[in-house]
């Protein structure tokens, strides 16, 4: 692994996009803390005109933008480079301004849900004010759930403590934690890390796998007692939010946000309870395949195929998907050519980088794509995932104002996987060896696997990990690790369980964003349905426009633009039955 400073500047973010220096954001920085007395100064004004209105949100959302920049600017650097003080620093900074600025504007909400309706639905007459309708609708929904202005200021500033188990986590995992050494390829010992654990688990060599899992897994057992504090804290203070908002449970005020229904989260759930059967079945076919005595879970993230040869240079990779994308059209190509050439890419693993893969859309500038590249088919699939996210970022800033191009987390995922399911045929159909064919469909299998159904056990994880707290029960280790390893054993039935797995709870970093996971589910199945009716028609317009919609309406709403409807069960079903179908297809193939 190189430093960073060894690593070329073309695959490296560019941060001189978004500010030229340090000096022009430490300018930009004192312009919003400038700002802060005119936000202020807003209160007592919303309800007094439809101008006024108009102004008050007008004049925030001109802060808005320029904080993004600003906290992007920092937030970006401190990313590929976890160790690096200065952004450490300024990232505290842009915290600390976020916390100010949270005090001055908590007078906004309350003041809002204050004017009558029928106030509102005359101030909604004024055109220029129509920009911020469906904003107004949004936030006016939940009037039930703000609280009145000193409350509000308290939460404000309780906020400023409130991530403090996902940094101490990220701190943590990332730049203090230290890794084994374990069995490499050839009998050799490596370096641990979280860039290479993917393929050392995908190795072909048993030991290896077996190796690595072990060194990831059993260090996070070695401090798992920090890992449940830490977890804890961070369940406790959603509870906590969800309980002074009025909310009846942690997961209906994270559903909230997006106006999603509960029955969407149980309906997921219920939905691969029943597919359990289909994931026997492949599993089934896996361990024939590898010619197994007994699947381990170790096994599950070995290609199916061996003895196949799929190395996967960046520049390759970067060819591939986009070509896989030539179904949107030359335009969506050619915005994926900017990527490439503008430095939108960080790709490299270098220490203090944080382990995985995103896009960071900045508004004004373009998306930042951060990857972990190891060279290997894996990685021409993520870099197609999160190029996706950035196409949907780009189109929704291109199309929206600031105001309304923050597109819901219900969709997020749906861009990103619609990729991988256009490289996925891209490559069956590019591809002529049957050993390649089948390998490619493992890894669509896989998809399937990962997404729909490890995605959703750790959906209903850390649901039923809220409400255990909520209830009054201890968040203990034995707890967390005997309700993970109870799930694994359920969506996995045909696998031998392992006990280090009972801590891979600790090595998921976004159950500290909680509630989100779910939407990988829900995105997977709503990308096969989209891709699919794009490569049998040849018409991408509607699903081009759905993700040129930013946060224009509801996530639920903009997903029926693309056709897709996930308040009824049969977008999930026909998913499932396309894993069916994958699996006899790969059946047929390997013999």
């Amino acid at each position: 692994m190189k430093n960073r400073n060894e690593i070329p500047a073309e695959y490296k973010w560019d941060f001189t996009h978004i500010f030229p220096s340090d000096e022009a954001w430490e300018a930009a920085l004192a312009e919003c803390e400038a700002m802060i007395p005119t936000l202020a100064a807003l209160k007592g004004t919303l309800g007094t005109s439809p101008e006024a209105l108009f102004n008050a949100y007008e004049t925030m959302d001109a802060f808005e933008q320029k904080m993004s920049l600003v906290g992007s600017y920092a937030f970006l650097q401190k990313t590929v480079d976890g160790g690096d003080t200065h952004a450490q620093e300024m990232t505290g900074r842009v915290s600390m301004l976020g916390v100010k600025v949270g005090s001055a504007v908590a007078f906004f909400e309350p003041e809002l849900m204050e004017i009558p309706a029928e106030t509102l639905a005359s101030f909604l007459e004024y055109e220029p004010l129509k920009k911020y309708a469906h904003i107004i609708e949004d936030s006016t929904r939940l009037r039930d759930h703000v609280l009145d202005e000193k409350s509000e200021g308290i939460l404000a500033k309780v906020s400023k403590i409130s991530g403090t188990a996902s940094q101490t986590y990220n701190m943590f995992t990332n730049v203090e934690m230290e890794l084994p050494m374990v069995k490499g390829e050839n009998g050799t010992e490596v370096q641990l890390t979280s860039g290479n654990f993917r393929p050392l688990r995908e190795s072909g060599d048993k030991e290896v796998r077996d190796s690595a899992f072990k060194g990831m897994f059993g260090t996070y057992g070695k401090y798992i007692n920090t890992f449940v504090c830490l977890y804890g804290g961070s369940v406790k203070k959603d509870n906590m939010y969800a309980d002074l908002r009025g909310y009846s449970s942690a997961r209906a005020a994270s559903l909230a946000g997006s106006n999603v229904p509960e029955s969407v989260y149980d309906a997921l759930l219920e939905a691969l309870h029943a597919a359990v059967p289909t994931m026997t079945k492949y599993l089934n076919l896996r361990k024939k395949s590898m010619g197994l005595d007994k699947l381990d879970v170790y096994d599950l993230y070995t290609p199916m195929v061996s003895d196949v040869d799929y190395p996967m240079t960046y520049e390759n990779a970067c060819e591939l998907v986009l070509n896989a994308v030539a179904p949107l059209g030359e335009a969506y190509q050619d915005v994926i050519r900017r990527a490439y050439r503008e430095n939108w890419i960080d790709v490299y693993e270098n220490p203090g980088k944080e382990s995985g893969a995103f896009s960071s859309g900045v508004y004004g500038v373009h998306p930042y794509v951060k990857l972990n590249f190891a060279h290997t088919l894996d990685d021409a699939f993520t870099l197609a995932h999160e190029l996706g996210h950035a196409m949907h970022s780009y189109l929704s800033s291109e199309k929206q104002d600031h105001a309304n191009h923050g597109y819901h987390l219900l969709v997020a995922e749906v861009a990103s996987t619609c990729n991988e399911v256009f490289l996925t045929k891209y490559l069956l159909k590019t591809e002529t060896d049957p050993r390649r064919r089948a390998y490619i469909l493992n890894h669509f299998l896989e998809g399937f696997r990962t997404t729909m159904f490890r995605q959703t056990l750790f959906a209903e994880f850390e649901h039923k990990a809220h409400e255990m707290e909520a209830s009054g029960i201890p968040i203990t280790s034995e707890a967390l690790n005997s309700l993970y390893a109870d799930l694994v054993k359920l969506y996995y039935p045909a696998a031998d369980f392992r006990d280090e797995l009972k801590y891979e709870w600790a090595f998921i970093p976004h159950f500290y964003r909680a509630y989100y996971v779910y939407q990988y589910a829900t995105g997977f199945a709503s990308a096969v349905a989209i891709a699919s009716h794009i490569l049998e028609t040849g018409d991408a317009s509607a699903y081009l426009e759905f993700l040129s919609a930013g946060g224009s309406d509801y996530p639920i709403n903009e997903l029926k633009i693309a056709g897709v409807d996930l308040t009824s069960p049969k977008v999930v079903a026909d998913a499932m039955k396309v894993f069916g179908d994958t699996i006899d297809e790969m059946a047929e193939l390997i013999g």
